[in-house]
């Protein structure tokens, strides 16, 4: 008997007490591994999330997670021969299991990267600017995220068990939540050994990291109004996790990406001789055949013009000829097995049922050539296409979770989109066009009905990531027939899992709550200007307020012929005078800003090492020549890198003229050393 899967609880692995059931090899039907979890404790298993990972992962601030991250990615990258090998088991090839073990490991990397440059230092985030709720501005509102003390249970498919995973993982985490991981059993082998890899390294607080391998029976009942579940699946399963009773009256928010029939179109422009044609009959094929067409995100549905029809299917067929399909470790073959004899059984039953509107122009469902393997004993199914024929219906409601894809034809751009939108709702759609007027109409119509659309055309092909591939960056998810929820997304995932609240207070105490000086909170003026102090010795609202500088026309002219900005509203007096936004010569906006940082900045060499960029600038009032300007600089927010012996200060600006109207607001942005001098380089 092969070994028995382990899931992690409780802060030890836990070994079920029978002998579990068996998971086979996808090619060769042998046994890889057990799986049961039989005895395991549910209950304490939530508890373990809540009472100690949950506080463990909130106690650090989100660049402290994002850097516990980089360090998962950069250990599980290390060394994943062993993931490849255990990863062949499951029918796939060496380029499947990089999309699954490479690309899951890049989107931990990508959120440890967007978790440091793009959220605070902090464990609360800012949602947009104040509202002013009252007339003085001594009663505002603010928009904040924070950490909810639940749980996140993600239930994953069978095909990504390594990215199905840390792309759940990665964003909660990043939130503060701790998750428990129930992969499908089929693959799960596969799972174990990543989350073991984790908990071995030490490098995530225990607790925030636990594994089911086996029945999730009872896992639900145990999550309340804090916690949430994440599911890939059948959309049959979808529908019964929504009427569970936790997530009907509990209060449980459930996250689901289910069935979708997925479409590529091709452009009515396009004509066998344009480069997007071969675009598009290569994204088709590799749609198909990566995974064994076993990807959420895979093209079911070829719609193309009908007066090319005929070519694309040849295109197509002919580039499929050239697909070998057999034992996944071998070099040769591009296509590997499905992931079990059952799945291939219920992809043949789709096929059956598509057959009663389209007939098959590639392929045969019950028979495949294969190499260096045993066709009867593994999952192995030949590519299948098929052809719809006029007012097909079942190639909109049936999805083949397999190497299928029907080609449905239409006559116009409306057509092309009403077609589309007989999915019900997708993942992903591609559209292949060179012709900007095309891509405008169908993008537009298609973007109702998905999640993401790639618009792919000879320009865009080089970099293309092509029609299937999530990305971090970009939201991963899909209304209706796809289930509605939303993963990935970049920083909207890590927000998703977080409770948005308003607050309304006074200035002095939402900069208390936030971290962030508000304006019209207090101002500390003190004897040592404030680029004289360092990181460790600057606090939130340190202000300087400079002295008074009078704008000459001298000083407007010299800028205008120094920097070759002559606008007339600077150097034509008649033309200034005519237009009632100058009313005469005004000084020019970033003349202004020059002439301010000569105001406020202190000279000599300090903990002030650079200014790396202004944000919001505004221009507010017209400066005149011989109008006075001054400078209010205060400290608005404070954020130490972790790896550096400096951090990040930013400023805020306020120029105002002598009647004490700002002329100008903007963030100045700075580099401050965390002491003076450096104790480190």
């Amino acid at each position: 008997m092969s070994a028995l899967l382990e899931s992690y609880a409780g802060g030890s692995w836990f070994r079920a007490s029978d002998e579990g059931k068996p998971l086979l090899d996808a090619s060769t039907g042998e046994e890889v591994a057990r799986i049961s979890a039989t005895g395991l404790d549910l209950s304490a298993m939530v508890e373990h999330a809540r009472t100690v990972g949950g506080p463990a992962i909130r106690a650090l601030t989100f660049h402290q997670r994002a850097s516990i991250l980089k360090a998962v990615a950069k250990h599980l990258g290390e060394d994943k021969d062993p993931l490849y090998a255990l990863s062949a088991h499951t029918g796939a090839t060496l380029r499947d299991s990089q999309v699954d073990i490479d690309g899951g490991i890049g989107t931990v990397f990508s959120y440890a990267s967007k978790g440091t440059r793009e959220l605070p230092n902090d464990t609360v985030i800012l949602d947009g600017a104040t509202e002013q709720l009252g007339r003085t501005g001594v009663f505002l509102g603010q928009h904040v995220w924070t950490s909810r003390p639940g749980v996140a249970v993600q239930i994953n498919a069978f095909n990504f068990p390594v990215w199905g995973m840390l792309e759940k993982l990665a964003p909660a985490f990043l939130a503060g939540l701790p998750t428990i991981v129930k992969p499908a059993s089929q693959t799960a082998y596969l799972t174990e050994l990543v989350v073991r890899r984790i908990i071995d390294s030490g490098l995530m607080p225990e607790g925030s990291l636990q594994l089911l391998c086996g029945s999730p029976e009872g896992l639900l009942d145990q999550l309340g109004a804090q916690d949430s579940v994440a599911f890939t699946g059948s959309a049959s399963t979808g529908a019964t996790l929504r009427q569970h009773p936790s997530v009907l009256h509990g209060g449980v928010q459930l996250g689901v990406e289910a069935d979708s029939l997925n479409c590529s179109i091709l452009g009515p422009d396009v004509t066998p001789e344009d480069p997007e044609f071969d675009l598009y009959v290569k994204g088709v094929v590799a749609e198909m055949t990566v995974k064994a067409g076993q990807k959420c995100t895979a093209i079911r549905r070829t719609i193309v013009p009908a007066a090319i029809a005929d070519e694309v299917i040849a295109a197509i067929s002919a580039r499929l000829a050239k697909v070998t399909v057999g034992n996944p470790a071998n070099p040769d073959v591009r296509m590997g097995a499905l992931a079990s004899l059952a799945q291939r059984d219920e992809v043949r039953k789709a096929v059956q049922i598509l057959r009663s509107s389209a007939e098959i122009v590639y392929g045969d469902p019950d028979r495949v050539d294969v190499v260096d393997a045993d066709a009867e004993a593994g999952a192995f199914m030949s590519p299948i296409l098929l052809r719809a024929t006029a007012g097909a219906g079942e190639p909109h409601d049936v999805e083949a979770f397999g190497p299928v894809s029907t080609v449905i034809t239409y006559d116009s751009v409306d057509d092309a989109i009403a077609l589309a939108a007989r999915g019900q709702g997708s993942l992903a759609g591609s559209l292949v066009t060179h012709d900007p007027t095309v891509a405008r109409a169908i993008t537009l119509g298609l973007a109702p009905w998905h999640g993401r659309i790639l618009v792919l055309d000879r320009d865009a092909a080089p970099e293309s990531t092509g029609h299937g591939s999530p990305l971090p960056m970009l939201v991963h998810g899909g209304p209706g027939r796809a289930g509605g929820g939303e993963e990935l997304g970049g920083i909207r995932g890590v927000l998703h899992h977080m409770q948005r609240t308003a607050i309304q207070a006074s200035p002095d105490m939402l900069t208390a709550i936030t971290g962030q000086w508000i304006k019209g909170s207090e101002q500390r003026i003190d004897d040592v200007h404030p680029f004289r102090k360092s990181l460790a010795e600057l606090r939130i609202g340190d202000t300087i307020r400079s002295a008074s500088r009078t704008v000459t026309l001298d000083d407007i002219g010299h800028f205008a012929e120094f920097t070759g900005d002559t606008f007339y509203a600077h150097t034509d007096p008649e033309a200034a005078a005519a237009n009632p936004l100058f009313g005469g010569i005004v000084a020019h906006g970033y003349l202004v800003v020059s002439l301010a940082a000569g105001l406020f900045v202190d000279p000599d060499p300090g903990p002030v090492l650079a200014n790396f960029g202004v944000d919001n600038l505004r221009f507010l009032t017209p400066v005149k020549a011989d109008d006075t300007i001054d400078v209010t600089l205060t400290v608005k927010q404070i954020t130490p890198r972790n790896s550096a012996y400096y951090g990040e200060v930013r400023w805020d600006a306020v120029v105002a003229n002598a009647e004490g109207q700002p002329v100008a607001t903007y963030d100045v942005l700075t580099l401050v050393a965390k002491t003076w001098p450096p104790t480190a380089h």
